[in-house]
């Protein structure tokens, strides 16, 4: 066999894998942007590919070609499947998707992902015909235009949806706006929209977002707001309670859970600030207890609900067998201003993380899980920390198939930021201030106390006086 059919042998086995691998051997990845799809130009943007634990490369393709942008991102980013743009801009619109390789085959490709860049255009106008104020169970026509010559325009709705359902309309013949139309509308939701405007040979660069428009239903009244204590994660036989309140006086609130019927109805009561609200407990709380709730408001005179409250989850720990650990970067204490990074680890499969902070009464902070050295973790960096940021932290994990059940919490966190008087963490500072406080109160109670001690001295004195005053004999008064 000659020098040159050796080398060639050689070659063909060293690169038969991967010229003669097929597509279809691997399920297909999941391919995501964070923060979203829909990008204004200039703003960081990343998109994520993941595959199964035998990925060792990933590839993004745009429609049908390589995405060439990729050459300037770190290669040990892009075997990961993570392909960050700092900046975007209108050249990186378009339609994605992502592969993954291993020794012994290809995957099928992702889905797409449309990503959309806006910003590029000025932004159109956005007015509702006749009118935004629309009758309940009514309709209404939104027009937008613009002086710019667009092919097309899109509408969003905003403000329910994590991804906003948006629609696209050609251009009305002859003109630079189109109609859509919207409803029939209801109290129940909010109808808040957006438009944009496009080129049909760039279908994923738009123009600048319109001002909002919110369509307004007569005789629907303000929203209350929903809370809970001691906080949105519960374990097991724990008690929890649910408070609907709202500055305007209602009579009665409605509790009820979505995809469930009303749980529970109590009247409002005012309190001393003149709001009006409801409790409602739920002890000892179980597991069909979680899920997602909203309230509402009504009068006793009326039966018209008022719009439903901004959701609020009940989430239940406990519920999937692991504990996951959480940690800092670069470490538990660090400087006012500095940035920093809790990382929540699990060795379990785990779709989602959430971090919550002891007393804090907003929602716990949802991120997305990623798999790496075998772990599956997520990453929730706080920016230029303050005191606001000292106190004690958890994280728990969570599975996509039911969200709302979580692992056990990881063990407590407790950040300190150095320099000035953002070194005491929360309890800290009550003890110091309750220190603080005690000199003052000491001397005033001692005034207080010998103030009571000369009084009852002169009054013991003037008895005394009086005592043997009236035991003297008659004699001595005689003498007198």
């Amino acid at each position: 066999m000659t020098p040159i059919l050796m080398v060639l042998i050689c070659l063909g086995l060293s690169l038969g894998p991967r010229t003669h691998m097929q597509a279809g051997t691997f399920p297909k990845p999941t391919l995501w942007a964070e923060p979203g799809s829909v990008i204004p130009q200039g703003s960081p943007v990343t998109l994520r590919c993941q595959g199964n634990l035998e990925a060792q490369e990933y590839h993004l393709y745009i429609k049908k070609a390589s995405a060439s942008w990729i050459k300037q991102i770190p290669q040990e980013l892009v075997k990961k499947g993570q392909f960050p743009i700092e900046s975007i801009a209108w050249q990186h619109a378009g339609q994605y998707h992502c592969q993954y390789y291993s020794d012994t085959g290809l995957s099928e490709p992702s889905d797409p992902l449309e990503l959309v860049v806006t910003g590029v255009y000025r932004k159109p106008t956005l007015s509702a015909l006749p009118s935004p104020v629309v009758t309940p169970g009514g309709s209404v026509t939104l027009q937008c235009g613009s002086q710019v010559a667009f092919h097309g325009f899109i509408l969003c709705k905003e403000g329910e949806d994590e991804h906003p359902p948006c629609r696209s309309q050609a251009r009305t013949r002859g003109s630079s706006w189109a109609v859509f139309s919207v409803g029939p509308v209801s109290p129940s939701r909010r109808w808040t929209y957006r438009c944009y405007g496009y080129d049909s040979h760039s279908p994923y660069v738009w123009s600048s977002p319109s001002d909002l428009l919110e369509l307004r239903v007569p005789g629907v009244s303000e929203k209350p707001s929903l809370s809970v204590q001691p906080g949105p994660v519960v374990a097991p036989e724990e008690r929890l309670t649910l408070q609907c309140g709202s500055d305007v006086s209602y009579d009665r609130f409605t509790l009820y859970k979505d995809w469930g019927p009303d749980l529970l109805q109590h009247p409002g009561r005012q309190t001393q600030a003149g709001l009006s609200q409801a409790n409602f407990t739920l002890s000892p709380v179980r597991v069909s207890h979680r899920g997602q709730y909203r309230c509402s408001g009504a009068y006793n005179v009326s039966s018209e609900q008022s719009a439903p409250s901004d959701p609020l989850d009940v989430l239940i720990s406990g519920q999937i067998p692991d504990t996951p650990s959480l940690s800092v970067q670069p470490g538990l204490t660090v400087a006012s201003g500095e940035n920093l990074t809790l990382l929540c680890q699990s060795q379990s499969p785990m779709d989602t993380f959430l971090l919550t902070k002891a007393g804090a009464a907003d929602a716990p902070v949802r991120v997305r899980s990623r798999n790496e050295s075998h772990k599956y973790q997520a990453q929730f960096p706080l920016s230029a920390v303050t005191s606001v940021h000292v106190g004690t932290y958890r994280c728990y994990g969570s599975r996509s198939s039911d969200p709302y059940l979580l692992s056990h919490p990881s063990d407590p966190l407790e950040l300190v930021i150095s320099g000035a008087a953002e070194t005491l963490s929360p309890s800290q500072n009550k003890s110091h201030s309750q220190d603080a406080s005690q000199p003052q109160d000491y001397t005033v109670g001692n005034l207080i106390r010998m103030g009571v001690a000369g009084l009852v001295l002169v009054v013991l004195g003037v008895l005394l006086f009086e005592a043997q005053h009236s035991q003297r004999s008659p004699q001595d008064a005689a003498r007198r």
